[in-house]
């Protein structure tokens, strides 16, 4: 399954020459992968509060490989990599109509909020497979 989130380029993701600056990249696939697991029903509110589980970046690969730039329509894929008991793995790409601009390969994994790695709840791995 891939997850599709839009994303319009406004003046202040870029730099003086009108091209998005390179860490708007990250925060516009930490948009989608928000809008990802609000998609596949988890709150990640709830899960905090009841269940003391939050999800942490634990790593990121990035390839820049074109320039968006000012007004131009974004969409950011997601989609589902390796799963395991604590970690899940995605896969993002940034394009422009159909055009690849940025990809990149993210580390999540499940923390206790005293920071301690834990198992990704069942429910949460039964809908990422």
């Amino acid at each position: 399954m891939t997850h599709e989130f839009q994303v319009q380029v406004y003046y202040e993701d870029t730099d003086m020459a009108g091209i998005v600056y390179h860490a708007n990249y990250l925060k516009f696939i930490e948009r989608a992968r928000s809008d990802w697991v609000r998609g596949i029903g988890v709150d990640q509110n709830a899960l905090r509060e009841i269940e003391g589980i939050v999800f942490v970046l634990r790593r990121i690969e990035a390839d820049f490989r074109a320039p968006a730039r000012f007004e131009d329509a974004l969409v950011v894929t997601t989609t589902t990599g390796a799963v395991s008991g604590v970690r899940l793995v995605l896969h993002q790409e940034v394009l422009r109509d159909g055009e690849l601009l940025f990809s990149a390969e993210v580390t999540l994994v499940a923390m206790t909020l005293d920071g301690q790695p834990t198992r990704l709840p069942q429910q949460i791995r039964r809908r990422v497979n």
